[in-house]
């Protein structure tokens, strides 16, 4: 007898602040922000829900943030920590389901078809999850439970936080009906203003327009694709995909600089993150790439292939510090620059693989250390300088 698919959507509630509030006691029920500094032009991050009550989200403009709570505790984000929690979280998931969907650094999916015979009720299977993360990470989760990964996803985030929903096959059209047409995936800002116009409130409203109407409002694909979801239809394939495609780092100034120091030391200190970052996560990448964004948000990126996959600080900042000065835009006013790894995958072999020659070796080690001690007194407290060709002949 086939199973009916049931696919669980975990996703963690405010992940950055809620591991600073546990990390730090003395921040539990106080409004945690973490983003960009008050005073730059960067963006909220993750905020903790004490923080949210004062119209504080994801993704607003930090000066916004403070405007509207400027009383709230403000950090910078620490993505090793973070992304150690990661792991942790989707290791707990691995316990309960063989096939774990991580799609971002909080959140995962989980085909968990036919595990009633070993965990009981879909129900009594999110309980599960929630209570292993809590008990042994002491952080909040929410889950949603559902015939496909669109029906998960919007019942993990129905009675946030904290929250786990379930919605069986027969009740998903009645739970999807009365939801805001913006909670579908893909319908942003635009095409939310572009339905409201055509009088679409809600799921149930889309679902009564029809095809034909929806594919000559919005075109053949989109209206197809509202269609389909405004029906509960979606794929319910979950597979083992790559938790992180990339590693990537950026800052956006206070103000547009063309400073070449500015940008040159700017540019390695995002590159020891990166570095940092990817040894963190026993990867390397065999494609430097990096960002610049000009007055008006004019963005462009410039990658290079290298033979050999890299984690070194070092390498990544001479790779990036090339493209960007190929570029052309060596003395624009600069908005924001960033750089990172891709086409990533694990140090083939054993670590000093990626360390062949005796030089090398010894950067491995140095490397080793300094990563030790940003964990122990914060991403700040030392960097590597960059390195000179005349450095490297006299190691020769």
């Amino acid at each position: 007898m086939e199973h009916e698919r049931l696919i669980m959507h975990l996703d963690m509630d405010a992940f950055f602040a809620a591991i600073e509030q546990r990390d730090h006691p003395e921040y539990m029920g106080l409004p945690v922000i973490v983003g960009a500094e008050p005073g730059t032009r960067g963006v909220v991050s993750t905020c903790s829900y004490e923080a949210r009550a004062f119209g504080v989200k994801s993704a607003m403009p930090i000066s916004e943030a403070y405007r509207r709570c400027p009383k709230a505790i403000y950090l910078r984000p620490d993505m090793a920590r973070y992304l150690t929690v990661s792991r942790q979280v989707m290791e707990i998931l691995a316990t309960i389901s063989p096939v774990v969907e991580p799609v971002s650094v909080d959140e995962a999916f989980l085909d968990i078809t036919g595990l009633e015979r070993l965990f009981g009720l879909p129900d009594q299977i999110g309980l599960l999850a929630k209570r292993k993360i809590s008990l042994q990470l002491r952080l909040t989760a929410s889950v949603g439970i559902g015939p496909n990964r669109l029906i998960a996803k919007l019942a993990s985030d129905y009675r946030k936080p904290d929250g786990l929903t379930v919605v069986p096959p027969e009740q998903v059209q009645s739970f999807l009906d009365p939801l805001p047409v913006s909670k579908l995936s893909g319908v942003g800002k635009v095409l939310e203003k572009k339905c409201h116009e055509a009088g679409i409130e809600t799921i149930r409203d889309l679902r009564f327009f029809g095809l034909s109407e929806l594919q000559k409002q919005f075109g053949e694909k989109t209206g197809s694709s509202l269609h389909e979801r405004s029906h509960g239809i979606a794929s319910a394939e979950i597979g083992l995909s790559e938790a992180r495609k990339s590693v990537s780092r950026e800052v956006t100034f206070n103000e547009d600089t063309s400073n070449i120091q500015i940008l040159h030391d700017t540019l390695l200190h995002l590159s020891s993150d990166v570095g940092r970052l990817a040894r963190s996560e026993g990867l390397a990448g065999r494609v430097v790439h990096v960002k610049i964004r000009l007055k008006g948000f004019e963005t462009h990126t410039r990658q290079c292939r290298i033979e050999k996959a890299t984690q070194s600080d070092r390498e990544i900042f001479h790779i990036g510090w090339g493209l960007f000065e190929k570029s052309g835009y060596a003395g624009s006013p600069i908005r924001l620059i960033g750089v990172g790894l891709s086409d990533l995958e694990a140090p083939a072999g054993s670590a000093s693989s990626l360390f062949d020659s005796q030089a090398a070796e010894k950067e491995k080690r140095l490397f080793a250390a300094v990563d030790l001690i940003k964990r122990r007194h914060g991403t700040r407290s030392i960097h590597l300088g960059h390195r000179t060709e005349d450095d490297e002949d006299s190691d020769r």
